[in-house]
């Protein structure tokens, strides 16, 4: 059992660290104006938010399954993590195509992206919140 107390944990401190990433790029898209460097950072972010949603996914996969546990909680968290995973997705592929020159989708984008950082965070901590009370 004690293999399987290191899955759960290996679950909530993934979720922790994710939140993490999530408030981390919020801050970013909040405190730089260059948006290069804001490119930059935010591309280099994406990568690690992925692995760290597909080892909350793959985590809640291994204590799902054995614990035989299909409660609507969980199957809830299915189509958040993926609902996370294509919301980042939507971010990136519209930040990567904007020109250096381009100011108003630099700016339009901008505002995107705190949107879309806040929607990620509340719905994480909803998850989260949701999880614990039932």
């Amino acid at each position: 059992m004690n293999l399987m107390n290191d899955a759960i944990l290996t679950h909530v401190y993934t979720l922790f660290f994710f939140l993490t990433i999530m408030i981390f790029n919020l801050y970013c898209v909040l405190s730089i104006k260059d948006f290069i460097k804001l490119a930059k950072r935010l591309k280099f972010m994406t990568p690690i938010y992925h692995l760290t949603n597909a080892i909350v996914i793959y985590t809640g996969m291994i204590v799902s399954a054995y614990t035989h546990d299909m409660s609507y909680t969980v199957m809830l968290m299915i189509p958040v993590a993926i609902f996370l995973l294509v919301i980042e997705i939507k971010r990136y592929k519209r930040m990567r195509v904007i020109k250096s020159n381009n100011i108003e989708l630099q700016e339009a984008f901008n505002i995107y992206a705190k949107k879309i950082y806040i929607i990620e965070i509340s719905v994480l901590i909803s998850m989260y919140i949701i999880a614990k009370i039932f």
